[in-house]
């Protein structure tokens, strides 16, 4: 089988997995993930081509991290074999951007996934903090941990795409190496690549998230706490029935639309089975060696038209 491409992380050296692992589900998120399937996700998804993996101790209250470490651990590959990300000031128990909580933040994270230090460390959801304490006071903190040896990049994450821009613009360059946008690159909201240039011009590397919009582009339809408007909704469900109808998966099509641009280091998406693991590189290496169905696509994307670009405030939490 084609091995899955490798991608530039903007300046910083590192070469991602286009497709990354998202380890939110391995916390219970979206309904029970046993050890073993969780082990067994992480192992075939590390044996296919993927070597970055995503978590955040505030993924199913610490969970997530947990079980990640442990699968990583049961691989028994050296560590430089794969890229972990975890993130920091997002937390079960509310947000906390402070100096103080991310630098124990870290600890209690490489303690989690028993790791002696993570590629990467993000401020998570920034939008929910004050952001000129990030520019002021997190990431200088972040910034130590790095001399530490603790981390080796620094990144932020948010839903509106105002945050990135809001805090590169305040840094110094080169203080934010990556940042995590999820939601805006997907076949129904693209509006991150009119981002890109300027994160280029920044030397940040762009990591991209949910490319299925929080479940909008599946068959099975979003979970009931999506904060999507109910025109958004219908009509990803009107675009899902059409690919049906035409023999056609909406995921792996809105899947292989998000790896399209080379711009976009990894495509983040949550998995939790092996099937997903499969489902997903497979998407990715059908891409690279056929192209994309861009039939469907166009159908697709003249199904979605009427909402595109529309998104949700951020704030809407699951319940």
């Amino acid at each position: 089988m084609a091995k899955l491409e490798l991608r530039e992380l903007g300046n910083t050296g590192l070469k991602l997995s286009c497709v990354g692992f998202g380890a939110s589900p391995l916390g219970n998120v979206f309904g029970t993930v046993s050890e073993e399937e969780a082990n067994a996700s992480v192992r075939e998804a590390f044996r296919l081509g993927i070597n970055f993996f995503d978590t955040s101790p505030y993924y199913g209250g610490t969970l997530s991290e947990k079980v990640l470490g442990k699968a990583l651990k049961a691989l028994g590959v050296p560590r430089d074999n794969y890229i972990v990300s975890t993130k920091c000031g997002r937390y079960a128990e509310g947000f906390d951007f402070s100096a103080d909580r991310v630098t124990k933040s870290i600890d209690e994270s490489l303690a989690r996934l028993q790791l002696d230090y993570v590629d990467i460390l993000q401020c998570h959801d920034i939008e929910f903090g004050s952001l000129d304490q990030v520019v002021n006071e997190t990431i200088p903190a972040l910034q130590k941990l790095k001399e530490a040896g603790k981390i080796r990049l620094i990144g932020i994450t948010g839903l509106p795409l105002g945050v990135f821009t809001y805090v590169l613009d305040r840094v110094p360059p080169g203080a934010v190496d990556v940042i995590l946008s999820y939601c805006h690159h997907s076949i129904n909201d693209s509006t991150l690549e009119d981002l890109i240039p300027y994160l280029k011009s920044k030397g940040v590397g762009v990591i991209s998230a949910s490319p299925l919009a929080m479940g909008l582009l599946t068959e099975s339809g979003p979970p009931h706490w999506h904060p999507a408007s109910p025109e958004l909704k219908s009509a990803c469900q009107a675009a899902a029935a059409y690919c049906k109808e035409k023999g056609k998966n909406i995921s792996k099509l809105a899947m292989q639309y998000s790896l399209s641009n080379k711009d976009v280091s990894s495509v983040l998406v949550g998995m939790n089975s092996v099937r997903q693991v499969e489902e997903n590189v497979a998407a990715a290496v059908e891409l690279a060696t056929a192209g994309k169905d861009e039939e469907t696509l166009l159908e697709v994307e003249a199904i979605l038209k009427p909402v595109k670009n529309q998104t949700w405030p951020s704030g809407i939490q699951q319940s």
